[in-house]
């Protein structure tokens, strides 16, 4: 299956088959989601995967009635952090000097220049860029489950606070930015069989 068969493929699921998702396949789905791109690399938000039904369930009453955060197979919370600052800059050159082996005396210009981008935000601010950079995970996570024909279905749509709450998610730094519920499309679910509704490309790209 190509790219835009794929697309094609995928639509924001109504109804979930109660057949579960094979564990290795959602986990390549999350290590590809892992590597999505994000500004300088930094990465300010966790993926929380939540395999639990009795989790599930608690968090159903807190979903505004999508039972499908219940009958799926797994669901993935995205979560900025809260706390944004020269911390987030000095997690990340650690493991750039890690990963490719360089010294500090190497990237610190580089490090200067990033804290003084981030330090330059309001909290607020910061927060809002967090939650940005967990969408753009958001966008892989979703192509990717096309591509390994796993469904899917986004939503934002729910009590943040309380999902936070049940979740211990303040305790960690952490906000939910939205969820995905991940399964097998219900084959009773008649919006499988809807043509896909997207502007064209007239409408949509303007080239110069």
């Amino acid at each position: 299956m190509n790219i835009h068969e794929a697309l094609d493929w995928r639509y924001a699921v109504r109804e979930f088959s109660p057949e579960k998702l094979d564990n290795q396949l959602v986990e390549e789905l999350i290590e590809a989601t892992r590597k999505s791109a994000s500004s300088y690399g930094l990465q300010p938000y966790q993926l929380v995967v939540i395999e639990s039904e009795s989790v599930r369930r608690v968090l159903l009453p807190h979903s505004f009635g999508q039972q499908k955060v219940l009958d799926c197979s797994h669901l993935v919370v995205l979560a900025a952090h809260t706390n944004v600052g020269d911390h987030t800059v000095d997690r990340y050159i650690d493991q750039y000097m890690k990963i490719r082996g360089v010294p500090y005396e190497d990237i610190a210009g580089y490090a200067r220049h990033m804290k003084e981008a981030v330090g330059s935000r309001t909290d607020q601010e910061k927060r809002e860029w967090a939650h940005q950079q967990a969408y753009i995970a958001l966008g892989t996570l979703l192509t990717v489950a096309a591509t390994l024909r796993i469904d899917s279905c986004p939503m934002t749509g729910f009590d943040h606070e309380a999902y936070d709450a049940v979740l211990g998610l303040n305790e960690m730094g952490l906000a939910s930015t939205a969820i995905v519920a991940l399964g097998h499309r219900n084959p009773a679910d008649e919006h499988a069989l809807l043509p896909k509704v997207r502007f064209d490309d007239e409408e949509m790209v303007i080239r110069m």
